[in-house]
């Protein structure tokens, strides 16, 4: 019999389980472990913690199939030699292959107060937290986020829509908002902030949060709410796991998505080292492609993979106009923020 267990519900782990579920043999067994009943789209935190969506719209339950048992709760630890997972409030779970795709966490970059005096939209459990100290913010209130990459941008464009009441100011260290993207983007989406009264500023380099003040240097930013979408990084299960990772904490994997040295242990998404940015894309493509290694070991022979070819990455600001790069190309306004919405749709359908 074969066992799999696999660590998280997201976009790789539930492409995982979909994709074996497909083929799986009759004496195989499949295991979910998750904190919770479904999939929560965290592509779509960011509307979620604008209060633009609800919570129900966003969540995907898991597969029911009479091979796959779903186990609810922490995991506390991953005992690579004996080759189980400890769970709260669980027996011990045993496994022959293991995929670990728990997802990321925040990068604070040892920022002192970061931690505790921002709020986050890394997890399901800390959006709904972050719905509701945003949307408590009074009329003419601040909003700080820190971070203008593409979870700061959406943030703010979507609240820009929901609260035109409320001051919604993005801090970063770089040049522009989406500093890692060509100029033209760049551009576009520095000018829906200005045209919609989102204040922009550059060069920031935060030493420090209190309550209410960000300081960046000398400089002392008031601040009703801060939100953090300044840098990720693996979950701290993953920290603890003492096998060579990247420069950032990231577990290296070779070419079938496995640990080199321990067979049969698969790492994928934000936790494992990749020649690409993460996303929900990579993950997605990641979980196929082990779900292929398993299958193919299953009938005892040699896995055979293709490269990931990711198809480009698209953003919302709001619920008319986007932003999008598929190659090197640019695509702007309200094409690409049709896209997104198609992509959300096929995933909720794929994965439900």
């Amino acid at each position: 019999m074969s066992k799999v267990v696999v660590l998280g519900g997201g976009y790789g782990g539930l492409m995982v389980i979909q994709e074996l579920l497909e083929h799986l043999p009759k004496d195989a067994q499949l295991f979910l472990v998750d904190r919770m009943p479904y999939q929560g789209l965290k592509t779509e935190y960011y509307a979620l913690a604008a209060g633009t969506v609800s919570d129900l719209e966003i969540r995907v339950n898991f597969p029911s199939h009479p091979q796959l048992k779903c186990v609810y709760g922490d995991i506390t630890d991953i005992d690579l030699e004996q080759r189980v997972v400890n769970i709260t409030e669980q027996e011990p779970l045993s496994y022959d292959s293991l995929v670990i795709a728990l997802g990321c966490t925040d990068n604070y970059h040892g920022i002192i107060g970061a931690s505790d005096y921002s709020c986050s939209i890394q997890s399901l459990s800390a959006t709904r937290k972050t719905f509701q100290l945003i949307n408590d913010i009074r009329p003419y209130g601040q909003l700080s986020i820190v971070g203008g990459g593409l979870s700061g941008v959406e943030i703010a464009a979507e609240l820009r829509e929901a609260r035109s009441d409320i001051n919604i100011r993005i801090l970063d260290r770089g040049n522009s908002v989406m500093s890692a993207f060509p100029n033209k983007l760049q551009e576009y989406v520095a000018s829906w902030f200005r045209e919609h009264d989102v204040e922009m500023r550059s060069h920031i380099g935060i030493t420090q949060l209190e309550q209410g003040v960000v300081h960046n240097g000398d400089e002392q930013i008031a601040t009703d709410v801060t939100l953090w979408t300044a840098g990720i990084q693996p979950v701290e299960l993953v920290q603890r796991i003492e096998l060579p990772k990247d420069s950032q904490g990231r577990l290296i994997v070779n070419s079938y998505h496995e640990l080199p040295d321990v067979p049969h242990v698969y790492v994928i998404g934000d936790c494992s080292s990749q020649p690409f940015s993460p996303s929900a894309q990579l993950a997605g493509a990641q979980g196929k492609q082990v779900a292929e290694v398993i299958k193919a070991r299953w009938e005892n022979k040699e896995p055979k993979l293709g490269g990931i070819k990711l198809k480009g990455v698209l953003g919302s600001l709001g619920k008319k106009s986007g932003f999008g790069l598929m190659g090197t190309t640019p695509l702007l306004g309200r094409i690409p923020r049709m896209l997104k919405s198609g992509v959300l749709w096929k995933s909720k359908r794929h994965f439900g």
